[in-house]
């Protein structure tokens, strides 16, 4: 006798629905994710969503939830300075995977009900503590260097959706060239932004955040 298809079916979880909704997100955009279509990524009525999720709401703060439980956290060593490089960079690739979260994460939704998810955060305050600096000063630095890693995530992201740097400037080189007395400092440098590779460009950026940092730590003492 042949088993009924719904006994073999995959048990319908809060984890599965979750990973089903990341998933939609990613592949389609922030836009795509309803019930409605989560359901029909599980192959379900969307009424059994209910069972798991209280709402859209949960099910978009479970997506946070989940994306922040994903931190690969990098081995930590005895310098503080490159342990906050490489929190930056884990970051960085954890945004690039799943870029649309970042709207998530900008709408403030309600608060983290995961363990797991909170120790990104902890991991990097700790780091930030290690330069020396006040508790109210790492809280700020956990602002600069989240902006900073956010912006740039989309910034390059921006860049392959709408064109290259490259197509950019030269664009902007040529108006320069047609008024030269107006664009001198644009024009000077213009040739240089295409050669900015994301990755230098992203660590050049790091490396300022650093070394303010460190400057500001040492007046501090």
């Amino acid at each position: 006798m042949k088993a009924n298809a719904a006994s073999t079916r995959e048990p319908l979880t809060r984890d599965r629905v979750i990973e089903a909704a990341l998933r939609v997100m990613d592949e389609e955009g922030l836009e795509a994710v309803s019930m409605r279509r989560v359901a029909r990524e599980v192959g379900v009525e969307a009424m059994s969503l209910y069972h798991h999720v209280e709402d859209k709401e949960d099910l978009l703060d479970g997506i946070c939830e989940r994306v922040m439980a994903e931190f690969d956290f990098p081995e930590p060593v005895d310098d503080w300075a490159e342990n906050c490089r490489r929190g930056a960079r884990a970051w960085r690739c954890l945004l690039q995977a799943h870029p649309a979260v970042m709207r998530l994460f900008a709408e403030q939704r309600g608060p983290v009900r995961s363990i797991d998810s909170m120790r990104p955060m902890e991991f990097a305050l700790e780091i930030l503590r290690g330069a020396g600096l006040s508790d109210r000063d790492t809280a700020q630095a956990f602002h600069a260097f989240g902006g900073y890693i956010q912006g740039f995530v989309m910034m390059e992201l921006g860049s392959i959706a709408g064109g290259s740097d490259e197509e950019h400037m030269k664009m902007h080189a040529e108006l320069a060239a047609a008024m030269p007395g107006e664009f001198p400092a644009l024009q000077a440098v213009s040739k240089y932004f295409a050669e900015c590779e994301p990755d230098e460009q992203f660590e050049f950026g790091l490396e300022l955040l650093i070394r303010g940092l460190e400057a500001k730590a040492r007046r501090a003492h």
